[in-house]
């Protein structure tokens, strides 16, 4: 099916959303998806209750992650879907990805330290639904549930980004690594959110040419934290690279997140929507067939 109420990107409490892979396979169905894919930062742990779940309620499903690439000194996300989450090569370069995050979590705390905010780190594990996944998203819920910001947006235009207390860089996977732990595993990889990076023009045509040029096949086109304009851009970008086309939410939380699992538009007419490139790889609910 061309045209469906597709959700490609959420998160959950194995990574850093807050509901867990059964409660937003209940939301995605109540919200009317049809296809649904959990993609956790670096981690597949969810997959096997979010298959379950969907199957459960009645709904179309596919594998997904999102793994954290540096690309040109900068934090990008590509997303993967419809792979077999038993791959080695995967699962081995996952582990390495997630390796460092709570060295880097400590360290986090104690830049906060020296700008007078104390317990960071106890704090933010008390969030962290996996320890080994520690994020700036859980430091961000404790700065908010302590008072020190109103909400997680404050927290990010004064903490925890680049030049401001709490942010330390990290050195992620290359972007030829991720594309190929992903595609090595049957599956398909696709850019994530694209208008969030702060690329110039040549930066981003870099990432676009590389990320084509190492395997990747698609693009987030419709998502959470794309304006109209945006969609519009990056469908454009999506045809002139040769790209599928991808949907999702990047949903989180119900308390946080600005779009729920399944209120996006649907994708331009004109583009090959992600899912006609993995109907084999779809894991079709009863009710579906």
């Amino acid at each position: 099916m061309k045209t469906q109420n597709a959700d490609l990107h959420c998160h959950s409490v194995v990574s850093d959303g807050t509901l867990t892979p059964a409660q937003l396979a209940l939301r995605a169905k109540t919200n009317g998806v049809s296809l649904w894919a959990l993609t956790d930062h670096d981690e597949t742990g969810g997959l096997t209750d979010a298959a379950s779940a969907a199957a459960a309620v009645g709904l179309d499903f596919l594998t997904g992650v999102e793994i954290s690439v540096t690309f040109l000194r900068q934090t990008i996300h590509i997303v993967g879907l419809g792979f077999d989450a038993d791959n080695a090569t995967l699962k081995a370069g996952l582990l390495q990805t997630r390796s460092g995050r709570l060295r880097r979590a400590r360290q986090m705390a104690d830049d906060l330290a020296r700008v007078g905010i104390a317990g960071a780190f106890e704090g933010a594990l008390h969030y962290a639904g996996n320890p080994d996944l520690v994020s700036r998203t859980h430091f961000a819920r404790f700065l908010v549930d302590t008072g020190v910001c109103r909400d997680t947006g404050e927290v990010f235009r004064k903490y925890l980004n680049d030049g401001k207390p709490g942010y330390v860089a990290h050195q992620w996977a290359t972007l030829q690594n991720a594309v190929g732990w992903i595609t090595r595993a049957g599956g398909v990889a696709v850019l994530a959110h694209p208008a969030r990076y702060r690329f110039d023009s040549n930066q981003e045509w870099a990432l676009l040419a590389d990320f084509k040029g190492h395997g990747g096949q698609a693009i987030e086109v419709v998502t959470g934290s794309h304006s109209v304009d945006e969609c519009k851009t990056y469908a454009q970008t999506a045809i002139e690279f040769g790209l599928a086309a991808s949907r999702g939410s990047d949903f989180h939380s119900p308390d946080e997140s600005h779009t729920d699992l399944g209120i996006l538009p649907p994708l331009p007419g004109t583009l090959t929507p992600v899912w006609t490139l993995l109907a084999d790889r779809i894991v079709r609910s009863s009710s579906s067939c």
